[in-house]
């Protein structure tokens, strides 16, 4: 059996999609309550994976984490709002959007479970401490859960975000 062959950048590249993805596309990204900004940055790094856009609010320290995090050197597809993530989340839902959330309910379904999204989806992050807020899971169409075997109760919200974001984006 032969060892495996590492590929060069330019294979890796040349395998990859044609053209970079527009803003808005189907799949968004939306940590919508964000405490630590590395968790920023490397969601937004997976965004460039997945070929999704990231949804933040426009708070004074996130535009500086964003940059530090874009380890890509190059526009990433973020979209800004201002005022009340509650009320950005329900005109997403209103204008159609398919909205996840990443939390543990009754109803939660797993992760193997969850199906490529096929039309505009948002997969809705809390963050570690206090996860979704109860008024913003008014407008979750489904619950992920991602099991876990260890003693803690959720993982790090990037590396939740970036789990759900590979399922849905089609890629796990």
């Amino acid at each position: 059996m032969n060892a495996p062959r590492i590929r060069t950048r330019g294979e890796i590249r040349q395998h990859r999609r044609p053209r970079r993805h527009g803003c808005w596309n189907h799949l968004i990204l939306a940590p919508l309550w964000p405490m630590h900004g590395v968790n920023l940055g490397t969601l937004l790094r997976t965004c460039d994976a997945v070929g999704a856009c990231l949804a933040v609010p426009r708070l004074p320290w996130v535009p500086e984490a964003l940059e530090r995090g874009n380890t890509l050197h190059r526009p990433a597809c973020v979209h800004w709002f201002q005022g009340s993530a509650i009320k950005w989340l329900a005109g997403q839902h209103n204008s159609g959007a398919h909205i996840v959330g990443v939390e543990l309910t009754d109803e939660s379904i797993r992760l193997a479970d969850l199906p490529a999204a096929r039309r505009r989806t948002v997969i809705l992050l809390g963050n570690e401490r206090d996860g979704i807020p109860a008024a913003a899971l008014e407008h979750v169409d489904v619950a992920v859960e991602i099991p876990m075997l260890g003693s803690g109760n959720s993982l790090n919200v990037a590396v939740a975000g970036s789990l759900v974001a590979y399922k849905a984006a089609g890629l796990l």
